[in-house]
């Protein structure tokens, strides 16, 4: 109850033990945020959003998430109606709610209900803000007992083009990586990787890819989100003294690398052990990806690009 107080609001914690959301100002339990049906962000998935990742009560990275969900907003004259620091204000305020301290913290700016005035002219919309808390979901966590990697499944399905739906935008546009990612699973596989137009790699459901060659890590350059994760990894490699370049990739190259490793923000670094059948790294993770997953995740550990969440870090 005391924190609660300390936000100034009228419930009890044990309300929020199913998650957080904050909509219109108000913070509620998860299972009461509502979007209308009438809102163009579940109409039309006409919407950008952002999560973060709360590890130990430190939330990673978390300027740089309010950031690029600014950006994304920007691209599509989405306008959440608050400022980046009240974002960030909001997202803190979620997380001490939900009391866990290891949870995701995602944040939506959908189009919104059509003004009556214009009900034709998107740019006319009311926006609105949306957030909430939710259990870490890495794609890792649902593998079998025993499992020491994640299947993958090369589709032919190509990416939208991002002459149509720029994939550095972070948006709700997911028909082809579901359709990919069923098809995948038909096949036996965890999950996916989908190709652009020309054939390369881009991006799987939700994380970016890595493969290794000897000490080298390339990852696609184009055709993806530049995802958060996907630049810590870079970073990490420049410390680890590993050469790293983004370029384009080939699904025989893919096929044929020595490692393979993915990249979330929900996951961290997660090895790649088959493709379409191919075995990698001898069916384990290889020593590359070890230890950039070691080094990734003893830094969060200590506090590495971490904003502590009062009460839980």
């Amino acid at each position: 109850m005391a924190l609660a107080e300390d936000l100034g609001l009228a419930r009890e914690v044990e309300d929020f033990a199913g998650g957080a959301g904050y909509s219109d100002g108000a913070y509620m339990p998860l299972d009461e945020l509502a979007v209308p049906i009438t809102d163009f962000g579940f109409l039309r998935a006409d919407a950008c959003y952002d999560t973060a990742h709360v590890w130990h009560g430190l939330a990673f990275r978390l300027d740089d998430h309010v950031q690029r969900f600014r950006r994304s907003c920007e691209a599509l004259r989405l306008d959440p109606g608050l400022g980046d620091a009240e974002i960030r204000e909001v997202m803190i305020r979620l997380a001490q709610l939900d009391g866990r301290r290891e949870q995701m913290v995602q944040i939506i700016c959908t189009r919104g209900r059509v003004s009556a005035e214009a009900p034709r002219d998107p740019r006319r919309n009311q926006n609105r803000f949306w957030a909430f808390t939710r259990a870490l979901d890495a794609i890792d966590s649902k593998l079998p007992e025993g499992a020491r990697g994640l299947g993958v499944h090369i589709s032919d399905i190509p990416r939208i083009p991002p002459e149509s739906i720029d994939p550095r935008v972070k948006t709700f546009h997911r028909g082809d990586l579901t359709k990919a990612l069923m098809e995948a699973m038909d096949a036996g596989a965890d999950t996916c990787l989908v190709v652009d137009m020309a054939g390369n790699i881009t991006e799987g459901p939700g994380f970016n890819v890595f493969a290794v060659a000897g000490e080298r890590i390339v990852t696609p350059e184009a055709g993806m989100l530049e995802g958060i994760t996907r630049s810590t990894v870079m970073e990490l490699a420049g410390e680890l003294g590993l050469a790293s370049e983004s370029r384009a990739i080939s699904p025989e190259e893919m096929r044929g690398a020595d490692e393979v490793f993915i990249s979330s923000s929900a996951g961290g670094i997660m090895a790649v052990t088959r493709i379409d059948g191919t075995i990698l790294s001898n069916g384990a993770p290889g020593p590359v990806t070890q230890r950039l997953a070691e080094r990734y995740w003893a830094k969060k550990t200590d506090g590495w690009h971490a904003t502590p969440i009062p009460g839980l870090a």
